[in-house]
């Protein structure tokens, strides 16, 4: 079926992950709201199951939008593997965050129904983010994103740390909103469209019809992507913010914000400004350096595994922006596989982390997970698969992915960028395998805190993301095929349209 966006109807047709999902979260917050006898009620353990059924729909949803075919690769909303991937990607980690937090949010007496409408609610935005062609739909999927998550980030009203993480996420993501609506501004100003397809057009192959408009709006967005996507400087509300939040909605922002947040970046650089590649290519080279180099120092000496894991995450940001910055088709695939890898690994680590944790989390040091992998050995065989798979050891997903941003980079002819990636690798294996050496050649202390009983949402992904990381590991062959598609349909579009600019 051809989509032109010449009726209403076919724009619901080309959201019809994103309608389907937001039906559901309506039905889901009636349902939460009619089962309750009173307010103080918790809600039931079925809305939880009610929402992976949302979420599952929605993924049929996205499958079928490959059976459609856009009139021109200039619509608002974008028709391609790409999306497709990146939407895939996006319920993966709010699939993850249903099954692994039904216990926990009951324990921690959390069971409302509101957390997993808000989470579905920014799972859409999430979409809507990556898989838009205009700033300003960009911009609106950017806000419904954020602003459930803020709400989840300070849900714990119990706890000040839990406040204090949410304050310094809202204020530093409405800062970081300020730059992204100027800089949309400032393109408008110069490119005058806001449609990514349109701008190119504008900025011409080689930049030449770029004036300084165009170049300080471009600079004012990728601060505003600095922002989202945690990249040094700009990543100083990130520790707070996971420390702060509950466990599985520390993994699903850690997760699935940043994959969204990327895709975006990815999308918005390499069809609107591919003509300005020399100027933020350099940009995103230098911003990769520094994230990679300040966020893994740091790490080394974070004692508290949840903290330590909010400045992984950073640090792997840094990974992603060397694919970013080779711009090329095999950059787009090693990124895009890259994130379903640290998907799979790092929503992983946070459900270990939650399971160790304990009520209140309050064992949350490397001392807690000492003796862990004779005291569980499920927990401490699927959390040293996690481990070494992100410092990128040898037959896991994490170093498979690392192999492929390196040979972006080395095509590219960034190798100071690729040498810097090795050495910053080679650095986080001292605080993921610290942790490791505790779980197996430490003997628990005697005041440690018994690990709960895994509950079978928490055991299936934990077992099933383990699995996969191996599994890619060893056979990356058909992730990196799919990865491929998705990209070139991104990379390739804007060429196309350039080149009949010129013709």
């Amino acid at each position: 079926m051809v989509i032109d966006y010449s009726t209403q109807l076919q724009y619901v047709l080309a959201l019809l992950p994103e309608v389907v999902l937001t039906l559901w979260a309506m039905a889901v917050l009636l349902l939460d709201v009619f089962q309750k006898g009173d307010r103080s009620e918790p809600s039931s353990p079925a809305i939880a199951w009610v929402s992976l059924l949302g979420i599952a729909l929605a993924a049929a949803a996205n499958l079928w939008l490959l059976t459609l075919r856009e009139a021109s690769p200039t619509g608002v909303i974008a028709i391609d593997a790409f999306r497709v991937f990146s939407n895939f990607l996006v319920l993966l980690a709010a699939a993850m965050f249903v099954l692994i937090s039904t216990r926990y949010l009951e324990h921690e007496h959390l069971r409302l129904g509101e957390l997993y409408v808000l989470v579905l609610l920014a799972t859409v935005g999430m979409m809507i983010f990556a898989g838009s062609r205009d700033l300003m739909v960009i911009f609106l999927g950017l806000e419904l994103m954020s602003v459930p998550v803020y709400v989840l980030t300070g849900v714990q009203r119990r706890s000040a740390r839990s406040a204090e993480g949410a304050l310094k996420y809202f204020l530093l993501g409405a800062f970081s909103s300020a730059f992204f609506l100027f800089g949309i501004a400032m393109v408008y100003g110069g490119a005058r469209s806001t449609n990514l397809t349109a701008i190119a057009s504008a900025i011409g192959v080689d930049g030449v019809g770029a004036n300084p408009l165009v170049r300080i709006g471009m600079a004012l967005l990728a601060v505003g992507f600095g922002f989202k996507v945690a990249a040094v400087p700009f990543h100083m509300w990130t520790p707070d913010a996971y420390e702060g939040a509950p466990a599985p909605i520390s993994g699903f922002m850690a997760a699935g914000v940043k994959a969204a947040a990327f895709a975006a970046f990815l999308r918005v650089f390499l069809t609107a400004f591919p003509g300005l590649w020399d100027t933020w290519g350099a940009m995103v080279f230098w911003l990769a350096i520094v994230t990679m180099v300040v966020a893994n120092l740091i790490a080394l000496v974070e004692p508290n595994v949840k903290r330590m894991l909010a400045y992984s995450s950073i640090s792997h940001a840094g990974y992603l922006l060397v694919a970013l910055a080779a711009a090329s088709t095999i950059g787009a695939a090693s990124f895009l596989f890259y994130l379903i890898v640290y998907t799979l690994m790092t929503v992983g680590a946070f459900a270990v982390l939650l399971a160790v944790a304990g009520p209140g989390e309050e064992w949350l040091n490397v001392e807690s997970y000492a003796g862990l992998g004779w005291r569980s050995p499920t927990l401490g065989v699927v959390m040293t698969i996690f481990l070494l798979s992100l410092a990128g050891f040898p037959f896991t997903g994490g170093f498979i992915g690392k192999v492929f941003i390196l040979r972006a980079a080395v095509e590219k002819g960034f190798v100071a960028l690729a040498v810097v990636l090795v050495l910053a690798s080679l650095l986080s294996y001292w605080y993921y395998l610290r942790v490791a050496w505790y779980m197996w050649f430490r003997e628990a202390p005697a005041e440690g805190g018994p690990v709960p009983e895994l509950s079978g949402g928490l055991r299936v992904v934990l077992v099933t993301s383990a699995a996969l990381v191996v599994l890619i590991g060893i056979f990356p062959g058909l992730l990196l095929s799919l990865a491929e598609q998705s990209a070139a349909a991104l990379v390739q579009a804007p060429s196309n349209v350039l080149g009949l600019l010129v013709h």
